[in-house]
């Protein structure tokens, strides 16, 4: 198979036009729409605004229904943007390609969505077995081999009752798929209060406009025929540099100095997950997230502060940034996953 990202504007969160324009022009197929995730400005309803403005689209395309292209294609909005964060989508398109013969791992990912969870499930570890399997199934499905070559899993839940328990419990059910927990330590007591326990390569989101746990595993493997690369790393906080650079020397650049704009105009997507309001300090210096005027607003400052800091070294405002400490890497970290475009397969 060969897998692609496409990466589309949005003047507004129901501006699906970009993607229309590549539809109508044959560019890509509606059927090799897998899953979309996009960074949209505004409230949850203007995520569900934007969901359905992608319903109505691939629902024509497609000649579904609108609730079966929700079911079938993970529709994952991230609202709310600040500081320098453009809104914007991205496609991840799968297609075959029986042409090529590949001999080296290449992109791939694959997706899988947990049943429709019960009201009183969410935020339990229910939740994190529920979403251990579904994580299992994405890989399964993206022919990952080794959870050594899995890079970077995003996860868009049901909001629930408090929302961060069911953020927990999904990054906890991705560790648990990963090996990075055991599944025996895990109880209800643990969910946010063991921060020993968490996954680095796990993004969360939660969304009132949900119902059950979707799931896209990103990673390499052999069987992909694509011409891009996914690396990851931990930014121990939010001004670790050589943290971020280690996702992008997994990728395969190799830098430790900015970046050329030929080489930042290899770099495809960037997906990272900040951690910056989990704690109150940033390497022995107070910050006041929770505490100044934009305290009810805290994630949103801390994915500012990361799309900055990762966007000032892509040369790019366009990257997926989510905020989210519920073990979601060590708190305060930043997790990174760089995906590069690293020419065609022999």
């Amino acid at each position: 198979m060969n897998y692609e990202l496409i990466r589309c504007d949005m003047d507004h969160p129901g501006d699906v036009s970009a993607l229309a324009k590549l539809l109508n022009e044959e560019e890509i197929s509606a059927e090799s729409i897998r899953a979309i995730i996009a960074q949209t400005e505004g409230d949850g309803y203007s995520r569900g605004y934007a969901t359905l403005a992608f319903q109505l689209l691939l629902s024509e395309k497609l000649n579904i229904s609108q609730q079966e292209v929700f079911d079938t294609i993970p529709m994952m909005m991230i609202g709310k943007t600040g500081g320098l964060m453009t809104p914007h989508y991205t496609l991840f398109i799968e297609k075959e390609d029986v042409e090529k013969e590949n001999k080296e791992k290449r992109f791939s990912f694959g997706v899988a969505s947990t049943r429709v969870l019960l009201p009183e499930e969410i935020g339990t570890v229910a939740q994190v077995d529920l979403v251990a399997d579904a994580v299992n199934k994405a890989m399964l499905e993206a022919g990952i081999e080794s959870i050594d070559d899995v890079k970077c899993v995003e996860v868009k839940c049901p909001w629930g009752v408090g929302g961060s328990l069911a953020k927990a419990t999904s990054a906890l059910g991705s560790a648990v798929a990963l090996k990075e927990v055991d599944r025996e330590v895990i109880d209800e007591d643990s969910l946010n209060e063991d921060h020993s326990l968490f996954s680095v390569k796990t993004s969360v989101s939660a969304g009132q406009e949900q119902v059950a746990a979707r799931v896209i595993v990103m990673g390499n493997s052999v069987k992909s025929t694509s011409n891009l690369y996914i690396g990851s790393g931990v930014m121990k906080d939010a001004l670790d540099l050589k943290g971020m650079q280690s996702a992008f020397k997994d990728a395969g650049i190799n830098h430790s100095d900015t970046l050329s704009e030929e080489e930042q105009a290899k770099i495809v997507q960037v997906f990272v997950n900040a951690g910056a309001d989990a704690i109150n300090e940033v390497r022995g210096r107070r910050h006041t997230m929770h505490t100044d005027a934009l305290a009810m607003h805290s994630g949103i400052v801390a994915k500012a502060v990361a799309n900055a800091v990762v966007g000032s070294y892509v040369g790019e405002t366009r990257i997926l940034c989510s905020a989210g400490s519920e073990h979601q890497g060590p708190q305060g970290s930043n997790l990174v996953a760089a995906v590069i475009r690293v020419g065609g397969i022999r």
